[in-house]
């Protein structure tokens, strides 16, 4: 298994990304905002990475990736899903299921509209949601008031990666690291160009894709209404539940990897 971190150029900026070159289908894993791939080193090193070709990547302005070249262009949750498909497109992958955290789980809606190669999507901490939506799909949360906020102190930065992965949960040093690297001028673009309805609805295409779509939320999650959720018309909801996980809060992938990884291995093998 090999996790150590390369580079390659796209339209979009050097892009860092991890390939630990398993020997399935390939699997593109999404980070959320002000984070970076190494949040899913959990699953990279599992048992799930020996059946699989799981690859996780740096967003344009995040982790060991570039800052983008046209923050315009690339700085929303369809520039982003550009960028994946750059990425995708330079390592020769046709198909690949994705699965997203956060802000990686609205990316991954945007593919599974988007880019023909995409088989199916996990999200979790994500709400299927438009522009009208984002009132009911999110809590009310100062953590909400820090996502769209350009610069970061040293304690809102320490703050959003702690609610980030859940307050229960101790903090490395690298998660602030990731927060604080961020080109926050991302974070204005990104809700300017939601508001603007420049991306796609997320909730009409969790209505509408014929894709699978598993959704996994902590039972605890902090910023994600789960009766929101439960309210939606999927087309193809896998397991034809929305996936509750008992005690766990917003990032259950790092918060309990022995939990998730056979309900994610079931979903990948199934997809």
């Amino acid at each position: 298994m090999n996790t150590a971190s390369k580079q390659i150029d796209t339209p979009h900026g050097r892009l860092a990304y991890v390939d630990a070159g398993g020997p399935g289908p390939a699997v593109l894993f999404v980070h959320g905002n002000s984070s970076c791939k190494e949040i899913f080193a959990r699953q990279l090193e599992s048992e799930v990475a020996a059946r699989f070709r799981l690859i996780a990547f740096d967003l344009p302005g995040h982790g060991e990736s570039a800052n983008a070249p046209t923050p315009e262009r690339t700085y929303s949750i369809h520039g982003f899903a550009d960028a994946a498909i750059a990425l995708l497109s330079a390592l020769e992958i046709e198909r690949a299921i994705v699965v997203g955290w956060s802000l990686g789980g609205h990316i991954a809606l945007e593919l599974m509209a988007r880019w023909p190669g995409c088989v199916a999507a996990w999200i979790t901490g994500t709400p299927p949601a438009g522009a009208n939506d984002l009132a009911k799909a999110f809590l009310p949360s100062p953590h909400m008031e820090l996502t769209f906020k350009e610069s970061f102190s040293a304690e809102e930065a320490r703050a959003f990666a702690q609610e980030a992965v859940g307050a229960r949960v101790p903090l490395e040093p690298w998660m602030v690291d990731a927060c604080r690297r961020a080109d926050g001028r991302f974070r204005p673009l990104m809700l300017q160009s939601a508001l603007a309805g420049h991306d796609l609805d997320g909730r009409e295409i969790a209505a509408t894709s014929p894709l699978p779509l598993a959704v996994v939320s902590g039972e605890e999650e902090p910023f994600v209404d789960n009766a929101y959720l439960s309210s939606l018309a999927y087309r193809n909801l896998w397991d034809r539940k929305v996936q509750i996980l008992p005690g766990l809060g917003h990032m259950p992938l790092w918060e309990a990897p022995s939990l998730v990884h056979p309900l994610l291995a079931r979903f990948l093998a199934g997809a």
